[in-house]
C-alpha cells in the first residue's frame, strides 16, 4: 500500500472539469512493475483501489510523462470525504 500527501487540483475542459491528485514520479516508482505485469489498459492506466479517509472506491491511475501518476478523484468520493480543490489530501492506494 502507498501512502500520499498531496493537493486536489481541478483540470477543465471544454468537455468538463475534473478532479485529481498526483502521485509524484519518486513514490510513483513502486507501481510501475505492479503496472508492466498487467496488460496495457487504455491510456497507459493501472487499475488500484484507493482510500481517503473512509472512503474506498476502485478506479484507475493515469502515468504522466513526467513518470508520476494522477489519480481521479469522483464527485461523490470528494462529497463523503468531505474535500475540495486546493485541499491537501492524504490517501493511500494499492494495485488491484
Amino acid at each position: 500500500m502507498i501512502t500520499v500527501t498531496a493537493p486536489l487540483w481541478l483540470w477543465t475542459s471544454a468537455q468538463g472539469s475534473w478532479h485529481f491528485v498526483t502521485i509524484p514520479a519518486d513514490q510513483a516508482v513502486e507501481v510501475k512493475p505492479q503496472a508492466m505485469a498487467e496488460p496495457r489498459r487504455g491510456f497507459g492506466s493501472v487499475r488500484v483501489v484507493a482510500r481517503i479517509g473512509e472512503v474506498e472506491w476502485r478506479t484507475s491511475i493515469f502515468p504522466q510523462k513526467s513518470g508520476a501518476y494522477i489519480l481521479p478523484v469522483k464527485a461523490d468520493v470528494r462529497a463523503q470525504a468531505g474535500i475540495a480543490a486546493g485541499d491537501e489530501v492524504r490517501f493511500t492506494f494499492e494495485v488491484a
